[in-house]
């Protein structure tokens, strides 16, 4: 009975074992890298590398801002949504802390973008970075989000060699810093109105 009994447990030691080793690529034991920009689930497990960036956190951010050379901070994070159960008649006064001297360009991270915003995110960073594609580029969003992932590596994708993703996003930065509350950079805002006459 004894061997039975231990046979068993060894049987189930091996079995979550094998599931271990054959988790989903949102498990936290290992998130691969895909071969491009991902267009799943926006929150999820992040692998821990991005290809051609390097990858900080919130000490090394910290570091980079003291640095003569001040990166480029640009924040991806999607705005807050009014709930559904919001009561009628008050005001929806939604604020989005940030880092501070950050640029907020809402769901600029999002698979697929449309073309055009593709390259309104393009301009508008070339003209913060003046052109530069070695000036840092940090880029952040909330923890567990593949937007400032996506956003991250579209840069590297196009030629910025200074680029740094900060995974832990503004949870991560207000554990030990003090934020500021955003609004959506006027550039960004502008090119998602519809225009005049359409």
């Amino acid at each position: 009975m004894r061997l039975l009994v231990l046979t068993g447990r060894i049987a189930a030691a091996c079995t979550a074992l094998l599931c271990l080793a054959a988790a989903p690529a949102d498990s936290p034991v290992n998130v691969p890298e895909p071969d491009g920009l991902y267009a799943g689930p926006p929150k999820g497990y992040t692998p821990p590398t991005l290809k051609g960036a390097q990858v900080v956190d919130a000490d090394a951010l910290a570091a980079l801002m003291a640095e003569p050379v001040k990166p480029v901070l640009i924040d991806v994070a999607a705005p807050d949504r009014k709930p559904s159960n919001f009561p009628e008649g008050r005001l929806w006064l939604p604020v989005h802390p940030s880092i501070p001297g950050a640029v907020w360009m809402p769901e600029a991270g999002a698979e697929p973008l449309a073309p055009a915003r593709e390259a309104q995110f393009y301009a508008r960073v070339a003209e913060l970075t003046g052109g530069d594609r070695t000036v840092p580029v940090v880029v952040f969003c909330h923890v567990e989000c593949w937007g400032s992932w996506n956003a991250a590596k579209r840069l590297v994708l196009t030629g910025y060699t200074g680029v740094r993703w900060f995974p832990e996003g503004v949870e991560g930065w207000q554990e030990k810093h003090e934020t500021t509350n955003l609004r959506v950079d006027p550039a960004w805002k502008a090119g998602s109105e519809p225009q005049a006459g359409r």
